[in-house]
């Protein structure tokens, strides 16, 4: 794989390739996209600074791919210390990557008469990847386990994550109230240029 911002790129192809032409299903993509993830975060060489700057107040979510058909997208999710999400799903599957510090995270399992059940914490540190989506766990709250640095995740989603209706939960009462989470930022990584290559090849 190539090194800096290329291993995301070569990631991007990757993901590319694996898709049918409404994406994958959500098993299918734990079973292909998980792999390919836990390389990409391996390595902690590749991601600009610019999509690792954390907020003073608000964890951060920027994207840095979005597949043309909107099949899935990649972002980086940069926690300020002790900073954490409210309750809230997804509606499509994901994979979280940890590239650097490390994700507290608890889900949720939403009972038939609406509460939610909070089921163990677990702690995903640098390096590993854990699946969800709405078959296997969709609901959940995620948090920086630490209070004294920055963590930063790769999350991968079964869809244009930005643009996605989704729900935050009151842990109270059960009750949903829509979301749209939108990016931090309005650029994207620049994955193509690959001038430099070329000229290095033409000497």
């Amino acid at each position: 794989m190539a090194g800096g911002i290329g291993r995301l790129r070569e990631f991007v192809r990757a993901a590319s390739a694996s898709m049918g032409p409404d994406g994958l299903d959500e098993m299918a993509a734990h079973k292909v996209i998980a792999p390919l993830l836990r390389d990409l975060v391996a390595q902690d060489d590749w991601l600009p600074a610019t999509f690792a700057q954390p907020h003073p107040q608000y964890y951060q979510q920027y994207l840095l791919h979005c597949d043309p058909a909107e099949r899935f997208s990649v972002v980086s999710f940069v926690w300020g210390p002790g900073q954490s999400t409210p309750v809230h799903d997804h509606t499509v599957w994901g994979i979280i990557g940890i590239l650097r510090g490390a994700e507290r995270c608890r889900f949720f399992e939403r009972r038939a008469d609406g509460q939610l059940a909070p089921q163990a914490e677990t702690i995903l540190e640098t390096g590993a990847v854990s699946a969800l989506g709405p078959k296997t766990g969709d609901v959940h709250r995620v948090a920086n386990a630490y209070d004294d640095r920055v963590s930063v995740a790769i999350h991968v989603y079964g869809g244009n994550i930005g643009a996605i209706a989704r729900h935050v939960y009151d842990t109270q009462t059960g009750i949903a109230k829509d979301f749209v989470s939108g990016y931090a930022a309005a650029i994207v990584p620049n994955l193509w240029d690959r001038s430099a290559e070329t000229r290095a090849r033409l000497g």
